[in-house]
Order: C-alpha cells, then structure tokens, then sequence
C-alpha cells in the first residue's frame, strides 16, 4: 500500500503543521566550527528550539554574523575559553581534528562531546525526517526534493551537502514537520539517522580509507536501511543489484525506482532533447505523472524518480509533483555554467568519482554539443586516486582533452602521497585514451595558461572535482569575458 494513495490532494493538510520541540528548550549547547554549511542549520535549529547556543569558528564572516543576529554568540579562533560556563554538550563538524583545544576543553570538564552526524540524528528525531543516501546524487536529490516541498508550502528544513541557490544556501530551517537531510556513509555517519522516509540512490566503491572494500561499503547501505522507520519507507534504486539488496534489510516498506519493468516507481516513454528528458512515470503499473528532468544526463532522472517517490511519501500528488520539480535549478558544482564569452562554454562540477566523471561528460556532450571538450579534473584523496586508478582512467572518453594538476590532499595519511600521483593517472588516461589525451599541469596558473592558448569559439572546458579547481573556471570565465567578450 503505497502512502499517500490519494492523488486529488496537492499536500497532506497536517504538513505544514510542526510537531513539538521541546527536548533541546534551555538546554546549553556549544558548535565548533559553527560557520559550516551543516553546522550552522543545526545552529538555527535549535536556537528555534529554544536552545542558548554559543560556537566557534576560524574565520568571520556573514554566515557567523547571520547567526550572531538569530541569537547565537560565536567566537572567532578557536580556544578554550570559548566554551562557555553552564555548557552541557559540545558538538564538532568532522573537520575538527580531535586534539581541538575546545573539544579538550569540554572533556577535562567533563561536558558531553558528540559529533555532528549524532546531533543531526537527534534533530531529526523530532521530525518527519527524509534522508538520502548513495555514492551519487544525494546532493543533487536532496535539495530536489527541499525545494518541491518549498514550493508546494511545506516549509522544510534541509541540510544540503552543496549551495542550492533558490533554498538561499545549502540549509535551511522551516516552519514544517519535514526535515530533508542528505545521508552521508563516510564514518558510516548516515547510521546516526532514523528517517521516516529515505532513498538510496546507488552502491559503488568509494572513501576506502575508511572501508575495507565493496561488501563492507554494501553492509554499511544495508544497515542503513534498517534505520528507517518501521511504519516509514525506503524506495531503492531498483536497477542497482547492491541497492537492491541493501533494501532487503529494511525493516519498513521497501519500494523500487528505476526504467526497468520490476520498478513501484517505473520511468516510461523517454523521449530526449540537447540532453534533457521528458519521462512519464508510473507508480505500481499505473499512469501518475509526467514532466521534463530539470537536469540535463540519464542519472538525473534517476535522481528524478526517487525524489518523485519520496514527495509522494510527504504528501504531494502526482499533479503537483510533475508541475513543481520542472523549477529546480539544481545545486552549485552540479554541471554548473559558469559563463559564456567568445564562443567558449565555462562549466563546473562537484565530480570526484569514476562514475560521476563518465556522466557528466556525457550530459555535458548531449547538452551542449560542444565542438571539442576540454576536461581540468582535480583528483580529490591520494587514496581514492589509487584504488580506483583504473577506473578513472576509462571515465574520461567523452572528453578531448584532461588536463591533470597534483591531487588534492585531504584526511590521508601522508603516507599515500609516494604511492600514487597525478603523473600516474595521466599516464593511465592516454593508455586507454591514446597519446597526447592527458597533461600533467602542476598548478592552476600551468593550467590557466594552457587553456588561454588552445580555447576557440565552440569549445567546451569543465573543471571537476570536491577541491578548490572551480577557480581555475572563475579565472577562464574572467579572461573570456575581458579579453576574449563575444
């Protein structure tokens, strides 16, 4: 039995209506590194809930001002005297290494310390919560499904793992009983949840720092799917075999999407234009709504389909779904354009992996069909870089060209730099790709000056990756718009 069947409502009349708030009024909580994207809607939460909150981060800015005015005191630097007297629970952003001198101040006093993911876990137990999980997509679903409920007047509130610009940021705190999350499985962080409603988009290798390989990766989706409610439901990408299987763990009601006949959620009569696709959907063998994917590439509309199915869970029909989500823009560093100038397309992407690398290029092909594509990829974690050094790369085929600068570093031991670098993947990529596909360009100014000097009216440049290679985008789209302005 699917919940809520009863397609003549636009949203369930109870949804707007917030349930009550009550375990964190008074209560004296402490957030180090409160400026953060996530912290800082769990700052606005309970400062909502009634909560005297104080927190910390490196730098100043509007966000730490921002909370300063809801109520907040935040201290800038860290330091121990910036866990205030009367505190009762500390909580840190995984940023935060574990020898913070707050954090060690919180422990000698003997003050409740929790990271981040727990306290989301608690937060989300006073909500109707929706969490999305998955090696791809979560970013992308999540703030999809943040901004139907938005804009059909549940007022949600979300934690967005990107800046979704029409949501004003990447969270969000709403008046309503829905609280959208996106479900990380690094640290297996997403087992601190307890949702009502959750979605696993897909299953593939990936944070191998922390896993030992695939089936433990597959065990930890599964155990995340017995997380969800017993009266809630888990919708599984019904094309994915370890999806599948994690799904075969809850102890809820399970529902499938996919295009394949077997799918509760069933993606039919595709028809597709510069890449974007108009899709009927089906729900259980019946006709329930058809729309245009707002995002371009075949993955968006399995990132469709899911946050179809957990709308419909929220209480939306099938009407209002296929009239809403055609709106939504997307996140930033989802195949965002930067500029157009001189006949040269600028784009950026959030890509770090394999398989999100190959769908991008191919969406951005399809879209743009741009007359060569040029590909600055920024491998983010030694470590990843090397256990799927093969895969990588093959993941390059639709572009023209890869240029390749040293690998981001981040949360490896520094150990894994003299196994793998990014000469070595360069020279994997012109295996599989031929002679002359790949450069290793050191440093964004090698880069820049590269592509000033190869870039014609026609062309097509994406910088990818999780680091910071989205300012070598900013910079072409500077020196197009000043030097080479159509």
């Amino acid at each position: 039995m699917l919940a809520g069947t009863d397609t003549s409502m636009s949203v369930r009349q109870d949804t707007v209506q917030a349930r009550p708030r009550r375990a964190f009024l008074g209560r004296r909580i402490h957030l180090v590194g409160i400026g953060g994207a996530g912290m800082r809607a769990m700052a606005k939460m309970l400062l909502e809930r009634g909560a005297a909150v104080s927190g910390s981060d490196m730098t100043d800015g509007e966000a730490v001002r921002q909370l300063e005015q809801a109520g907040a005191k935040v201290g800038v630097g860290q330091r121990a005297e910036n866990v205030p007297d009367g505190c009762e629970l500390v909580v840190h952003s995984a940023a935060v290494r574990d020898d913070n001198p707050e954090l060690a101040a919180a422990r000698r006093r003997g003050i409740e310390v929790a990271k981040y993911a727990r306290m989301l876990g608690w937060l989300m137990d006073e909500a109707e919560g929706i969490a999305v999980a998955g090696t791809h997509g979560k970013s992308t679903t999540t703030a999809m499904v943040a901004y139907v409920l938005r804009a059909a007047g549940a007022d949600p509130s979300f934690v967005v793992g990107a800046v979704v610009p029409q949501l004003g940021g990447p969270s969000g705190v709403g008046a309503g009983r829905h609280f959208v999350a996106e479900a990380c499985e690094f640290d297996r962080s997403f087992l601190n949840l307890r949702p009502a409603a959750a979605a696993i988009l897909n299953i593939e290798e990936d944070h191998l720092d922390y896993y030992r390989d695939l089936a433990e990766i597959a065990g930890a989706f599964a155990d995340f799917a017995r997380r969800v409610r017993p009266e809630g439901v888990v919708v599984v990408n019904g094309d994915c075999p370890l999806a599948l299987r994690a799904g075969d763990a809850a102890c809820c009601r399970v529902e499938t999407f996919g295009l394949s006949d077997e799918c509760t959620w069933r993606g039919v009569e595709l028809g597709v234009e510069a890449g974007r696709y108009q899709v009927a959907v089906d729900c259980g063998g019946e006709p329930f709504c058809r729309f245009t994917v707002p995002l371009p590439g075949e993955h968006n509309v399995y990132n469709s389909l899911a946050a179809t199915a957990l709308l419909h869970y929220a209480g939306l029909d099938g009407a209002r779904i296929a009239e809403l989500i055609g709106g939504f823009r997307g996140a930033e560093r989802r195949m965002t354009l930067r500029g157009v100038a001189g006949g040269v397309t600028v784009l950026d992407d959030y890509a770090h992996h394999p398989t999100e690398i190959a769908a991008t290029l191919r969406a951005i092909r399809e879209h743009y069909a741009p007359r060569r594509l040029f590909c600055v990829f920024q491998p983010h974690q030694h470590s990843r870089t090397r256990f799927l050094l093969k895969d990588f790369a093959c993941s390059f085929r639709s572009a023209d060209m890869v240029a390749v600068p040293d690998i981001y570093f981040v949360r490896d031991d520094p150990g894994e730099k003299r196994c793998i670098s990014s000469e070595d993947l360069v020279a994997q990529i012109e295996l599989a790709k031929g002679a002359g596909s790949a450069a290793y360009l050191k440093d964004f100014a090698s880069i820049v000056s590269y592509l000033k000097g190869v870039l014609t009216p026609g062309d097509a440049v994406v910088t990818m990756g999780a680091g910071d290679i989205w300012k070598v985008a900013d910079e072409i789209v500077r020196w197009l718009g000043r030097d080479r302005q159509a």
